[in-house]
């Protein structure tokens, strides 16, 4: 078995971070020329934001961190497979690249769902990578939600 990257492993450790608050694990990294330049944590409940979830915050935080609005020539390590709402900031940002641990049947809209990269209308279409980190991320998830059910 391999170790897994560091962009995700950094998602993961901000997906344990979320989940100490109270928020459903998951995390998120951005890079540039390989170097984690933001990393995020969901946070909708603490934030009182519905938005913030942790693409979002992290595509909020590299932009800023870069001073653009587009991120061309970055990539997007997420735990989960993103949902509509953050696949359509992906699309909007240019993300080039999205790495991402555990599908998320119920909600995702890459590999489920809407599949919001294979519609006609969607203006840009990143690489998408899938499970990695899945084992990882998806244990994250299901100790969450066990412990509150």
């Amino acid at each position: 078995m391999f170790p897994l990257p560091l962009p995700m492993v950094a998602a993961l450790e901000a997906a344990q971070q979320a989940a100490l608050d109270g928020e459903v694990p998951v995390g998120a990294a951005i890079t540039l020329d390989g170097q984690i330049i933001a990393t995020a944590a969901n946070a909708p409940r603490r934030l009182h934001d519905p938005t913030a979830h942790a693409e979002m915050r992290v595509i909020r935080a590299a932009a800023s961190e870069l001073a653009r609005d587009r991120l061309e020539d970055c990539d997007l390590w997420v735990t989960l497979e993103p949902c509509a709402m953050c696949a359509g900031a992906i699309a909007h940002a240019r993300v080039r690249r999205v790495y991402y641990g555990a599908s998320d049947p119920k909600g995702g809209a890459v590999e489920h769902g809407p599949r919001f990269f294979s519609q006609p209308t969607c203006h840009h279409r990143p690489e998408l990578y899938g499970g990695i980190g899945a084992g990882e991320a998806g244990a994250l998830l299901r100790s969450f939600f066990a412990a509150r059910r």
